[in-house]
């Protein structure tokens, strides 16, 4: 087990430092350039593709049995894959401010779909309509 977690972590670093890193010395970069838009290039460039390439060797740390060294080799590239994006993309977790009881601000109101009324629109109905009776010289109906 610590063969794999040796091998998985090193297939990261070193996929990591061939596909998005200058290196030191700018070596990596100045190599990059060097290959330009060929295929090896073009391997480059690619985090995912690299890391089969660099997990291949990796494997043999691993395992030295033919079938057990490939199901390795796609283990090491498919974790490397999975630590990159984690890494890649962080999560920053943070706490959200609890809202107060309160009525929304004439700003506000454009973010909710629908304001709860709690039975105030029913009234303001039947208030128009004792209105529109009232106007018209009739009762409102019940």
């Amino acid at each position: 087990m610590l063969r794999l977690t040796l091998a998985v972590l090193a297939t990261w670093r070193v996929t990591h430092l061939l596909a998005s890193e200058d290196g030191p010395a700018d070596i990596i970069v100045r190599f990059r350039a060097l290959l330009g838009r060929s295929i090896l290039g073009e391997l480059m460039d690619c985090f995912n593709c690299l890391s089969l390439w660099i997990a291949a060797p990796a494997a043999l740390f691993v395992t030295r049995k033919p079938l057990d060294w490939l199901m390795t080799w796609l283990a090491l590239s498919g974790a490397a894959c999975l630590l990159d994006r984690l890494v890649k993309d962080p999560v920053a977790i943070s706490m959200r401010p609890q809202p107060t009881e309160r009525e929304p601000s004439e700003g506000e109101m454009g973010n909710v779909l629908r304001i709860e009324t709690h039975g105030t629109e029913e009234q303001s109905v039947d208030s128009g309509r004792d209105l529109e009776s009232a106007a018209r010289g009739r009762s409102a109906p019940d």
